[in-house]
């Protein structure tokens, strides 16, 4: 299996926060499992995306030094190798890690320290922030996955990430044609809280990929370009029905993007967060849409020609699905 939409923070199971709190000395803010896990992962009665982003406070605090950053990275791997995937993209905003006195820099370089402590062959996407008053901070992370930016087992890609709907995709336009300037790819989430203009802008922007990309489907247009163009999409279903991205999950438009030939991943985005993990992602899609096993090994193959990796790993990749 392969997960090319995980974020970090959103990857802090009950059992990750509980290593990471007791390496850091942070005590956790619940004494039960259960009250912890309410902390820690959606309610089922999530109203939104705005919601859902409220679920991310207490594994950010965990996330907060060299020593945790690194750790995370290193048992998020753990687990994902202990569920079969063989190859795991983990996303972050090393923004949101400064709260303690950490740089940019700092935050990334420990990433990379807990990539290099799993053998599962793993990348890193940078993300951006969507904001209206951390364009700077933005423009930091774009330089820095420069610098670091590798073809494997490393920096890959950056990513746009946060509340598509309040900061439209459009208002990003310099810090992407800067990264397009250096050379460096890029995912962007849109087509979730918005609508297709936000995709429209994405891929004017020169996205390879577009995180969710569920409301495609709402402009006919948009939907033969992403098909011709064989744009691959990051869809992440318990997310979307839990961020209600879709309202109605008999109307997930995966069936018809399929069928139409749309070159549709699936993944996890944030499944601590989710209660979910890839193998649950395919049962549901499986009962929800009738997912046959030819469907799943084309989507495993669309999911090896989005990754962000070199060549020579995707064949490796695609040996293994064959």
């Amino acid at each position: 299996m392969i997960d090319l939409h995980c974020h970090l923070d959103g990857s802090i199971t009950l059992p990750i926060a509980k290593k990471l709190g007791a390496l850091q000395n942070i005590e956790l803010p619940a004494k039960s499992d259960e009250a912890l896990l309410k902390k820690l992962s959606v309610p089922e009665d999530c109203e939104s995306l705005n919601d859902f982003l409220q679920c991310f406070g207490l594994p950010l605090r965990l996330l907060q030094t060299k020593e945790g950053i690194a750790e995370a990275v290193r048992l998020v791997q753990e687990d994902a190798k202990a569920q079969g995937i063989v190859y795991l993209e983990i996303r972050f905003a090393p923004q949101l890690h400064q709260i303690n006195g950490l740089s940019q820099e700092e935050v990334i370089s420990a990433a990379l320290e807990g990539l290099k402590q799993s053998d599962l062959h793993t990348n890193l996407i940078l993300c951006l922030m969507r904001s209206d008053h951390n364009q700077d901070e933005n423009l930091e992370t774009v330089q820095l996955a420069k610098k670091y930016f590798v073809k494997d087992e490393g920096v890959v890609a950056i990513d746009l990430a946060g509340a598509e709907g309040l900061f439209k995709t459009k208002d990003f336009e310099k810090e992407f044609t800067l990264a397009k300037k250096l050379g460096i790819p890029f995912t962007i989430h849109a087509g979730e809280a918005d609508g297709p203009q936000s995709v429209w802008d994405a891929i004017n922007f020169g996205a390879k990929r577009i995180g969710h990309g569920v409301r495609i489907f709402e402009d006919s247009e948009l939907l033969e370009y992403v098909i011709k163009n064989q744009i691959p999409l990051e869809m992440c279903p318990n997310s979307n029905r839990q961020t209600k991205a879709v309202s109605d999950m008999s109307t997930y438009p995966l069936r018809k993007y399929l069928e139409a030939g749309v070159k549709v991943t699936i993944n996890t985005d944030d499944p601590a967060i989710c209660r979910t993990n890839l193998q649950k992602e395919y049962d549901y899609i499986q009962k929800m849409y009738g997912i046959t096993e030819d469907e799943k090994k084309q989507i495993l193959l669309n999911a090896v020609d989005a990754a962000f990796c070199s060549d020579e790993f995707k064949s490796f990749l695609k040996n293994k699905i064959e």
